[in-house]
């Protein structure tokens, strides 16, 4: 009985040094996720308030926006845009959230429901968006934005 024992305890320890470390790493990843769902408010509550010094300091340098019916935009041509005044989100919806966290690395997909107008015409449009975050100096950061036509029933 003496050997089995000699062998089980080594594994025990090392399971008993781990369960702390894995509480430790959940909520780590709990709190990324928190914060990720947060900074996807800010990123609506911005839109919707015309306030383009939020995504500033939001976006990576290196953000590129791809959108329906739009070039490929980067940071600075998405900023100037926005800050042109030719169009006025009158509402900006997300549903379906779903953050997936690896690392220093983020994927947040989702349903887009926002209502524009522009040239004085009010457009909607219904999409499914990925957004793509890196943690960069302890701060989340979007690289990527891409959204498409959402499937209809």
């Amino acid at each position: 009985m003496k050997p089995l024992s000699c062998a089980v305890l080594p594994m025990v320890i090392s399971i008993a040094l781990a369960i702390p470390m894995m509480s430790s790493a959940q909520t780590t990843h709990d709190a990324d996720v928190h914060e990720l769902e947060r900074l996807e408010a800010v990123w609506n509550e911005a839109h919707e308030h015309g306030d383009a010094d939020v995504p500033e300091k939001l976006w990576a340098d290196d953000m590129e926006v791809a959108v329906p019916k739009m070039p490929v935009l980067t940071k600075s041509d998405a900023l100037k845009f926005a800050r042109s005044g030719r169009m006025k989100f009158l509402s900006y919806r997300t549903s379906d959230i779903r953050v997936r966290v690896y690392d220093n690395a983020a994927v947040v997909t989702g349903r887009l429901l926002r209502t524009r107008s522009m040239n004085a015409q009010e457009i909607s449009d219904d999409w499914r968006f990925t957004k793509t975050y890196v943690r960069e100096a302890g701060q989340w950061r979007v690289v990527s934005f891409h959204a498409s036509e959402a499937a209809q029933p």
